[in-house]
């Protein structure tokens, strides 16, 4: 692949060039002039839908695009990462969180090692696990049953888990033990301390997921609950107590990369799983960072979620770039930031029980592709990563859409729903009025997208509207449906995403799988600390940093610390 800056080769040219005819094309002109623009543009693969005929593009745009994906190697990117070779250069290592969802009979070898066994290895300690808390067997250190679960993470330690479970909580298994899951990733201890006042410490178990083991936020959570089990556990059975090992033992479990420091803190062996560093934190809830959805749903459902994301692994591996639905999805987004200058992404999906799957989406994709500096260590001429933002579009609605039909900035939305829902309630009455609501539910997603694409023509008119009552239209979106939201389409979803995002960043030549924007932030936060703590080192500080530290240490002066 030629090393010429790809804003400066011959298909990014053309699309540049392309751009400034198209930049003023209306999308309802679009529609007039090119009949069956969703057969053109929508593609189906694992159960998932995507219509991108709401794009501002044509299929001269997308020929053009899926020159520039060959210009960028893209293909041989794609093998090269299914095969693991080491695409996160500056840590010169691959990035295999594919790996985590293969087959049992599957063999992947890197670096002469076959991986498939440890990954499956870690999936059977899981299934243990797993079932000695579903059936009652999993005990506190007085011998009750854990009841309550909290999963001490923050990043992809959390929102990954946080996002599934609660997409998938209509899959809890019948007739087991059940666990309630509970999440704690702030470090202010807020959410924690409000676990701690309704939980109770003797059927409480906390998972400390952490990559690194070293993350100041769940650490500093780790050691609250720790010390909370302690002071009531300690003597909480009869006069001699409970055994502080036997605490440390029954109420932890560790899930990170460093088995080393996960024993050093003091959780047993047999009750730690590890990842690996081929495996990125916000691309992890496929192993053992997936604990806490594995307890929701079970390994049955858990496994669902690998294969349908396996499904879609395949689909980006197989696929021709023009039925390719990532590649797709990622094209289009490049057209939106480089060429039409549109760089804010709204995520809206019309499903409550995906109510965090924007927020997971904002970490996945800034986090990943937040980057200016190439492969090669030169600073970009180019846009990367827009701006993502979202809520369930039913929210949202009666919140930001009007910037979006009537405000000053271009967004491309994402739209995202199930075809089918309640179709399974027992109750005839009670079924019928849920499906009612969930096609009330589709209507609303159609009509945005509808009148975010066509503007004043989406409407009948009944006279002359004043200046305030206009809209202009022409804001591109996506739809993606799926065609029932179960454990494999939702694996398929979320591996979709993951795949857009690197495609993207093989076209603009970025590392997605590096944040050491993230790594600095800590830096300079734990330098920070270490002044507010100790009153030293203020001198190094600039002068609006020192007034606020000042600030804090008047209040504390004030209070008597």
């Amino acid at each position: 692949m030629s090393h010429t800056p790809i804003d400066q080769q011959r298909a990014w040219c053309a699309l540049a060039e392309h751009a400034a005819g198209m930049r003023r094309r209306h999308l309802r002109d679009l529609f007039v002039e090119q009949p069956g623009r969703f057969e053109t543009f929508s593609r189906s693969a694992a159960g998932l839908t995507l219509d991108l005929s709401k794009q501002r593009w044509t299929g001269q745009t997308l020929d053009l695009l899926l020159d520039l994906a060959q210009d960028a190697g893209v293909p041989e990117a794609i093998r090269g990462l299914l095969a693991g070779e080491r695409v996160n250069r500056s840590e010169d290592r691959p990035a295999l969180h594919t790996a985590l969802r293969l087959p049992t009979d599957a063999r992947l070898e890197v670096d002469g090692e076959d991986l498939v066994p440890s990954v499956h290895a870690t999936l059977a300690r899981m299934a243990e696990m797993v079932e000695r808390f579903h059936a009652g067997q999993w005990r506190g250190a007085t011998g009750k049953p854990i009841h309550d679960v909290v999963n001490l993470g923050v990043g992809g330690s959390d929102l990954g888990p946080l996002m599934v479970t609660h997409a998938l909580a209509d899959y809890r298994p019948e007739g087991i033990h059940r666990i309630d899951v509970h999440f704690a990733s702030t470090m202010d201890g807020s959410q924690l301390a409000d676990y701690l006042t309704r939980l109770n410490p003797e059927t409480t178990l906390f998972v400390l997921s952490s990559k690194s083991f070293t993350t100041i936020d769940t650490l500093s959570n780790a050691r609250t609950a720790r010390d909370w089990l302690k002071s009531r556990l300690l003597g909480a059975a009869g006069e001699e107590g409970v055994d502080e090992a036997l605490v440390m033992r029954q109420h932890f479990i560790g899930v990170s990369a460093s088995p080393e420091k996960m024993a050093e803190w003091g959780i047993a062996d047999d009750h730690q799983l590890e990842f690996w560093e081929w495996v990125g934190g916000r691309y992890s809830l496929w192993g053992a960072i997936g604990l806490p959805i594995a307890l929701v749903v079970g390994m049955q459902h858990f496994r669902g979620l690998l294969a349908g994301a396996h499904a879609m692994d395949r689909h980006f591996s197989e696929a021709a770039l023009a039925d390719n639905l990532p590649v797709l999805l990622a094209l289009a987004g490049i057209w939106n930031v480089n060429f039409l200058d549109i760089r804010a992404h709204s995520i809206l999906p019309y499903d409550g029980r995906l109510e965090y799957f924007a927020a997971y989406l904002e970490q996945l994709e800034m986090e990943s592709n937040g980057k200016s500096v190439t492969h090669d260590g030169d600073q970009v001429d180019y846009s990367t990563c827009p701006v993502l933002w979202g809520q369930l579009g039913p929210n949202a609605q009666h919140a930001f859409y009007q910037l979006l039909h009537q405000g000053t900035q271009a967004v491309e939305c994402d739209f995202i729903a199930p075809r089918v829902r309640y179709d399974d309630v027992p109750d005839p009455a009670t079924r019928d009025h849920l499906m009612g609501q969930h096609r009330l539910t589709l209507a609303n997603c159609f009509a945005q997208s509808r009148v975010l694409m066509l503007g004043d023509d989406a409407i009948e008119e009944d006279g002359p509207r004043p200046e305030y009552k206009h809209y202009r239209g022409n804001q591109p979106s996506s739809t993606l449906l799926l065609d029932r939201l179960t454990p494999e389409t939702l694996g398929a979803l979320i591996a979709l995403y993951e795949h857009k995002v690197f495609v993207q960043a093989t076209i603009w030549d970025i590392n997605p799988f590096d944040q050491w924007g993230v790594e600095l932030g800590k830096k300079i936060a734990g330098e920070t600390q270490h002044t507010l703590e100790h009153r030293t080192g203020l001198e190094g500080m600039d002068d609006s940093t020192r007034g606020l530290i000042e600030a804090v240490w008047s209040a504390e002066a004030e209070h008597g610390r």
